[in-house]
């Protein structure tokens, strides 16, 4: 049974070794590679080939690569890598690959042309001075073969083990029956247009509610594709922690439905900062233990994770495995994505600019659906990774912090900067494009800075080092400046009594469409679903899904008859009637507990509206307890606030539509059996989102423009806030929807079909 294997994919499994160094050195990006390996190929003679397609087998493995370029006449193979600054700083593991990558080429141009020796060359081409260095060594055919040879062996039983894997794997799931026999109505319609986008390769919008079983419903389709479409993983995605521990879940609930479990693999990524097992100490070889020899001692590490066939790697399993060979379990965590059939992760490793799963995808060329939770919040999210705000303290602390000669550059920029808001006369302002002067200024300043971090790795709490990623990140989205971004300068205060005023400029992020569509390209299919997911078109035009994205719309196990929802008309909860809907929200919401004492949500705009009703329904209603949301709770706190609904308790939590509580929260029974919602969660009209609306006119027209930037996004939040009180079949319970606007037709039909809405009349006079 043959095996196929890339050069680089080889290389880079065997030939790595030594310390790990995850200390910042400048890198090209994947086109300034393409422009340095065309200028050395334009300094070559006209004899020279390049792009030499080769080919080699040894232990059952075919090695495929092309090597950069071949001269004939002097029997010589070059390997090129593009570098900037100082190539002393380039590290020693990266050199041994570089080097393994070109004796294998020279390898394979002896066998292929019956050479007795050639010349092996690494040529480093520095992009900055377009100087070539290269280090070559002659070698005979007998030298290279039993190199090739070794590294072969090395890999090839790891192949073998792979391909057995995944034969073993796809025999298994395409014979994996549904864990609970019949799956739900709803469940199967979202399991069957789960699978046909899967088969068919194009893109699924889902709106299924809370109760059908969305995750299994997913997954299980996927997992059942991964067999019979050929797909090599699944990306399983959420914005936040409980969406990891849900699919990890399903996985399990997987396992255990067949006998001896599947032979799955399964890995959660981690954030560095929660794997990290010496968070004190820098991450490199001198500093670090884990880092010291980490590619020397990974092999075994690896091997070790991915020996149980059913493997699910969470973040305790991987950093057991970890702690047992002594090496870095956020890195180990990482190399085992390449290996695993599922990967449970946030959004950012697949979405954002240099998201890793992607970048490895595009590299192996693998076939994968991606699995997007609660995917309403990825607008959000999405506008954030393709936005960047610098301010001018983060650019005068990285002046005080950077060598003499950086100043220069940095003092350009800052009066850029200043001769832009000079001409401001407002605070806040926003341009339709970025003026010329100030990205040229930033280009020059992010090229010093490019220049001297090249010299030398840099501390990761380095002030410079941050502005430089910062001003990389702006120059990437000036490059792609258009209608689906903001360009703004926002003035603040400065620091002492004579101080100059202080800004920030902002490249601001409204539709993420241009970006995300990319990402939706290089999957096989990308499943998107939620429990709030309307209208379709919003989403389809705000995150890039092509017009071939299929949809379904899964309807609610519940019975309407589970939920009364109640409209509350007559108090309006607009800025500027604030004041007076304090008492009659507090009134209501002490009326509905004397009716039916339970455990209840108060969902209100903001922290101020929260603390004014629940001061109110504290000195009004002394009896009836309380607890509320502070701002910028840690998750103990968090964990406290949630604590306090039971089953047997009676109380009343106040907390802000759009946090923390309001959705991706599990309170099924008697834990929570009503929800009060006083708002109709519209983003606050403020100078930035009503450009924003001005960006959705000019992308979508007058029709939508509102719509868009203001009444999607929040209703989304209300509905998501009210399905925090129907979790299962048998719960009920009652949700009051506080505004006048509720009674408008255009917010009703934004509300799930399944819901039965009433009107509830104003309170007699006493």
């Amino acid at each position: 049974m043959k095996l196929e294997v890339a050069v680089r994919t080889l290389c880079d499994f065997t030939a790595r070794a030594g310390d790990l160094d995850s200390r910042f050195t400048p890198a090209p990006t994947a086109l300034e590679g393409m422009a340095g390996h065309a200028v050395i190929a334009h300094r070559r003679a006209a004899h020279v080939e390049h792009e030499v397609t080769l080919s080699a087998n040894h232990a059952g493995l075919t090695v495929r690569g092309r090597a950069d370029g071949y001269d004939p006449r002097a029997r010589r193979v070059e390997e090129v890598k593009t570098y900037r600054g100082d190539l002393a700083a380039l590290r020693a593991n990266q050199r041994a690959l570089h080097r393994a990558q070109a004796r294998v080429y020279g390898h394979m141009l002896c066998a292929s042309r019956d050479l007795a020796e050639i010349t092996v060359a690494v040529v480093y081409f520095n992009l900055d001075t377009e100087e070539e260095t290269a280090e070559a060594e002659t070698l005979d055919a007998a030298t290279l073969a039993s190199l090739f040879n070794d590294l072969c062996e090395r890999y090839a039983g790891w192949a073998m083990q792979e391909r057995a894997h995944r034969e073993a794997r796809d025999g298994a799931l395409e014979d994996l029956a549904f864990p609970y026999g019949q799956m739900r109505a709803g469940q199967r319609e979202l399991a069957v247009a789960v699978y046909r986008a899967a088969r068919d390769g194009h893109p699924l919008m889902a709106q299924a509610p809370t109760g059908v079983g969305k995750t299994l419903g997913t997954l299980f389709p996927l997992l059942k594709a991964c067999a019979t479409q050929g797909l090599d993983k699944v990306y399983f995605l959420s914005a936040k922690g409980p969406g990891h521990g849900l699919a990890l879940d399903a996985v399990a609930r997987l396992h255990a439905s067949r006998e001896g479990g599947l032979p799955l693999r399964v890995v959660a990524l981690v954030a560095r900062d929660k794997a990290c097992a010496e968070p004190d100490r820098a991450c490199h070889g001198d500093a670090c233990p884990r880092a010291r020899g980490f590619y020397d001692r990974l092999p075994a590490a690896r091997a070790q994770a991915l020996a149980r066939p059913d493997a699910t790697l969470t973040r305790e399993a991987v950093r057991a495995v970890a702690d047992a060979h002594g090496v870095c379990p956020y890195y180990l965590n990482q190399e085992l994505a390449r290996w695993s059939d599922v990967v449970v992760g946030d959004y950012n490793y697949w979405f954002d600019a240099n998201a890793m799963l992607h970048a490895l995808t595009l590299a192996h060329q693998w076939r994968v659906a991606v699995a997007v939770d609660e995917a309403h919040n990825l607008l959000a999210r999405a506008r954030r990774m393709y936005s960047v705000t610098l301010s001018m303290a983060e650019l005068r602390a990285a002046r005080l912090a950077a060598p003499g000669h950086l100043r220069k550059p940095l003092d350009a920029l800052l009066r850029s900067w200043r001769a832009v808001q000079k001409k401001q006369d407002s605070p806040y302002a926003a341009y339709d494009t970025v003026p010329a002067k100030l990205r040229e200024a930033a280009q020059r300043a992010s090229t010093a800075l490019a220049e001297h971090f090249a010299g030398g790795p840099a501390a990761p709490d380095d002030p410079a080092l941050s502005l430089y990623f910062t001003l990389l990140q702006f120059g990437r989205l000036a490059d792609s400046f258009g209608t689906h971004a903001l360009f703004d300068l926002t003035v603040t205060e400065g620091a002492g009594l004579r101080a100059k005023p202080e800004s920030e400029i902002c490249i601001r992020n409204v539709v993420p469409a241009p970006y995300l569509a990319a990402r939706h390209a290089a999957a096989r299919s990308t499943v998107l679903f939620s429990g709030t997911f309307s209208p379709q078109s919003f989403h389809q035009d705000t995150l890039g899904l092509p017009a071939t994205t299929g949809w379904v719309d899964v309807c609610a196990p519940f019975d309407q008859a589970q939920l009364q929802v109640n409209v509350v008309g007559h108090v309006s909860t607009r800025w500027r009637d604030r004041a007076g809907s304090v008492a009659p929200i507090a009134d209501l919401v002490a009326r509905q507990y004397a009716a039916q004492p339970g455990n209840y949500l108060v969902f209100l705009s903001s922290f101020a509206y929260l603390e004014q009703v629940a001061a109110q329904l504290a000195a009004a209603h002394p009896g009836i307890p309380t607890w509320t949301q502070a701002a910028r709770m840690n998750d103990d706190a968090r964990a406290a606030f949630l604590g306090r609904f039971t089953e047997t308790g009676q109380g009343v939590g106040f907390a802000v539509l759009g946090g923390a509580f309001s959705e991706g929260v599990d309170l099924p029974g008697r834990r929570l059996i009503g929800a009060f919602i006083a708002t109709l969660g519209l983003p606050q009209v403020n100078p930035v989102n009503e450009q924003m609306l001005a960006a959705m006119r000019a992308r979508f027209g007058d029709a939508l423009a509102y719509d868009y930037t203001y009444l999607y996004p929040g209703l989304q939040k209300v509905v998501q806030a009210a399905g925090r009180v129907i979790r299962t079949e048998t719960d009920t319970g009652t949700v009051y929807l506080i505004d006048d606007r509720y009674r408008q037709r255009k917010v009703r039909v934004l509300l799930p079909d399944w819901w039965r809405v009433a009107e509830t009349r104003p309170p007699r006079a006493a």
